[in-house]
């Protein structure tokens, strides 16, 4: 497959963690990968990447250019890129609050609103990483759980709205995965343990797989849901990855 015969897909958040295992697995796959963080990308992860806030209606003109010139459509749109607040609601400034909301949704409204004309061109696939948080969530989190419950509501709207187009919208809502932010996050109250190793033994025996998730098999969820040979007939749903904790009553 030549370059310009080979898919494109734009994720954003591909620096590390999930974003990084997901351009990997793209690139594996014989896709054009473009990446889009705050932080410089490894030059081997993408094809192409881009620096900048992906809360900026700015930083989302640029990208959407430039693909269209550079690329001339776009087959896949990966928004995972987000951020988290670990602090109780009563004690969240409107600053942070507004900020995770700005990265975790705002993101997603910008790159679909710039980036739907190359998305209609080419049918393309648009996947949303929410999160279980999505669903139940713990203690000093609210403004990430709610950015992430609107992920879910907004991918099922875009589904509505872009069918007309050709363009599908799925999300998955990942549990606890062995990413920088996971661990940046340990220690706002919901587990026992007195150093990082212990938290995450007492996060892993939580789960019914007995163990935290790794990036690259969220990734591989992605892959599935954005390759229109694999998914085709899946729009408007969340898939959960979590290692069963959800399923499990919270009394037993």
């Amino acid at each position: 497959m030549s370059a310009t015969d080979a898919k494109v897909v734009l994720i954003t958040g591909a620096a590390n963690g999930i974003g990084a295992a997901t351009a990997k697995v793209f690139q594996e796959e014989g896709w054009r990968v473009l990446g889009l963080d705050k932080l410089p990308i490894d030059g081997n992860r993408c094809d192409r990447s881009f620096q900048g806030d992906v809360s900026s209606e700015k930083t989302w003109q640029t990208v959407a250019d430039d693909i269209a010139y550079h690329e001339g459509k776009l087959d896949g749109l990966v928004n995972n890129a987000a951020l988290q607040v670990c602090q109780p609601l009563v004690d969240t400034s409107l600053r942070d609050w507004n900020r995770v909301i700005s990265v975790n949704l705002t993101s997603i409204y910008l790159g679909v609103r710039y980036l739907h004309g190359l998305l209609k061109f080419s049918k393309g696939a648009i996947l949303n990483v929410s999160s279980v948080h999505a669903l139940a969530t713990s203690t000093n989190i609210a403004a990430y759980a709610a950015s992430k419950g609107g992920v879910v509501s907004l991918t099922r709207a875009l589904a509505v709205e872009l069918a007309a187009d050709g363009i599908r919208a799925n999300a998955i809502l990942p549990g606890a995965v062995d990413t920088r932010m996971l661990r940046e996050g340990l220690n706002r109250g919901h587990l026992e343990g007195s150093d990082t190793e212990g938290l995450l033994t007492n996060l892993a025996d939580k789960h019914l797989i007995g163990r935290i998730g790794q990036p690259r098999e969220i990734a591989q969820a992605i892959y599935f849901l954005v390759n229109d040979e694999r998914a085709s007939f899946i729009t408007g749903q969340k898939l959960v990855i979590d290692g069963g904790v959800t399923v499990r009553l919270s009394t037993e």
